[in-house]
C-alpha cells in the first residue's frame, strides 16, 4: 500500500509504502520505505474561499443524503454530486470538481456510496463528460439500427449536450454549447439578481430575435471545435455576455435570441452528424419556446422525447447516476471513451462504505452491450 498526506502546515508531501496483512482480528503493518517531497509552491498559501468550498461540499453532502434517506430501503447510492468547477484549456480538460461529500450520504443512509466518477475519465485524457454516453450508447443501439441512421440523444441542462449513436459506429458524445447557461444568466443580470430563470420562455415569447446579435453569438469558437469537448457555466456566463460587446437591446428580444441560439446551435450539431431522430431530455425542454424553436431549427428531422421510450425525461440524468453506479460496483468500466476522449475504458469513481463492512460482488467479466427499461430493449 501507498499511504498519502499532507499536513496542514502545508510544507511538503510525506509518502510511506508499507505491506499490509490481516489475521483474524489482527492487522500487521511492515514499513518498507517512507519519504517527504516538496509541496508546490505555486499552491500556497491556499485561498480564504476554501472555507465556504467546505462549507458547501458538506452541505451538499447531507442535502444530498437527506434526499436519498426518503427513498429507502435500497442497496446502493451513487451520486454524481454538484459539479462547481470544469476547468478546460485548450481543448483540454486539466480537472473537474464535484461537491456533496459522500460520507454524509453514507452516515444518512447506512448504505455504500459511489461518487467522484468523472475525475478518472478525465486522468486517463478524457473530457469526464458527457458520462451521458454511456447510457445512451446502450440504449438506443437498436433504435440506430432498425432506421439505419444516427440517433442522436440530447439533453438540455445549462449545458446542451448530444451523444450520437451511429449503427457500427464508435459512439461520439460532447458538449454543443449552452442549454439554459446563458438565459438564465441573462434574467439574473436583468432582474438585478432577484430572477434567475425565464419560467415557460415568458420573456422570450414577447421578445423578437435579432439576427445580429445571434450571428455574433454563434460565431464563437467552441462550435467549430472537434469532439470530444465539453465546457460549462465558467464559460458561458454572466460574464461571458459583458465581454460579448453585444449591441444594446430590449430584454424580451436578448432572451429571444438566446433561445434561438440554443435551438440553432444543437440543431446544427444533430445534423452535422445526420441524425435520423433526436431525443430529448433535460429541464430545457419545460421551455416551451425553446422547445418549439428546437423542433423548428431540426426540421426535418423528428424531434421525440425521451418519455417515448420509457426513460422520463427529467429524470434521465439521475437514472444515469443510477446506472453508472450499478456498473463501477459490479466492476464493468463506465466510460466510453470514443465519445469522452479517454486513453481507453476505465472503471469509474471512488467507494464510500456504508454502515455494513464493505462486501463487492464477483465482477462481471462479460460486455456490457445492452440496457432495458420498462421492457423496451436496445443493443449497443
Amino acid at each position: 500500500m501507498i499511504g498519502l498526506i499532507s499536513g496542514t502546515s502545508m510544507d511538503g508531501i510525506d509518502v510511506a509504502v508499507a505491506d499490509l496483512s490481516i489475521t483474524g482480528d489482527l492487522v500487521e503493518l511492515v514499513p518498507v520505505e517512507h519519504a517527504e517531497h516538496p509541496f508546490p509552491e505555486d499552491l500556497r498559501p491556499l485561498p480564504r474561499e476554501l472555507a465556504g468550498m467546505c462549507e458547501l461540499d458538506t452541505r451538499l453532502g447531507q442535502a444530498f443524503g437527506d434526499v436519498a434517506a426518503g427513498y429507502l430501503p435500497a442497496d446502493l447510492v451513487c451520486s454524481l454530486g454538484q459539479t462547481v468547477h470544469h476547468e478546460i484549456y485548450d481543448g483540454k480538460c486539466l480537472g473537474t470538481l464535484q461537491l456533496g461529500q459522500p460520507a454524509w450520504i453514507a452516515e444518512r443512509t447506512g448504505l455504500p456510496v459511489v461518487s467522484d466518477l468523472r475525475t478518472r475519465d478525465v486522468a486517463a485524457g478524457g473530457q469526464g463528460a458527457p458520462l451521458a454516453s454511456t447510457l445512451d450508447a446502450l440504449w438506443l443501439g437498436e433504435l440506430a439500427r432498425s432506421t439505419g441512421k444516427p440517433a442522436v440523444a440530447l439533453n438540455i441542462g445549462g449545458i446542451a449536450n448530444i451523444t450520437v449513436v451511429s449503427p457500427g459506429e464508435p459512439t461520439i458524445a460532447y458538449d454543443t454549447g449552452p442549454g439554459n447557461a446563458l438565459l438564465d444568466a441573462a434574467m439574473e443580470v436583468l432582474s438585478g439578481g432577484r430572477v434567475r430563470q425565464d419560467t415557460d420562455g415568458e420573456f422570450a415569447a414577447r421578445g423578437k430575435v435579432r439576427p445580429e446579435i445571434l450571428a455574433k453569438l454563434a460565431g464563437d469558437p467552441y462550435y467549430a471545435e472537434k469532439p470530444p469537448k465539453s465546457t460549462g457555466k465558467e464559460y458561458f456566463n454572466a460574464e461571458y455576455l459583458t465581454l460579448a460587446g453585444l449591441p444594446t437591446t430590449q430584454a424580451e428580444d436578448l432572451l429571444a435570441t438566446l433561445t434561438e441560439l440554443t435551438a440553432v446551435t444543437v440543431a446544427d450539431a444533430c445534423r452535422s452528424h445526420g441524425a435520423g431522430v433526436v431525443v430529448a431530455s433535460g429541464g430545457g425542454l419545460r421551455n416551451p419556446v425553446l422547445a418549439k424553436a428546437l423542433e423548428r431549427a431540426l426540421h426535418p428531422i423528428p424531434l421525440r422525447s425521451s418519455d417515448s421510450l420509457g426513460l422520463p425525461r427529467d429524470g434521465k440524468e439521475a437514472y444515469l447516476a443510477a446506472l453508472l453506479g450499478f456498473l463501477t460496483w459490479h466492476g464493468v468500466p463506465a466510460n466510453t471513451p470514443s465519445a469522452t476522449g479517454a486513453s481507453g475504458p476505465r472503471l469509474l469513481g471512488s467507494i464510500t462504505p456504508g454502515a455494513a463492512p464493505l462486501r463487492l460482488p464477483e465482477p462481471v467479466t462479460t460486455a456490457v452491450t445492452r440496457l432495458r427499461i420498462g421492457g423496451t430493449s436496445a443493443r449497443s
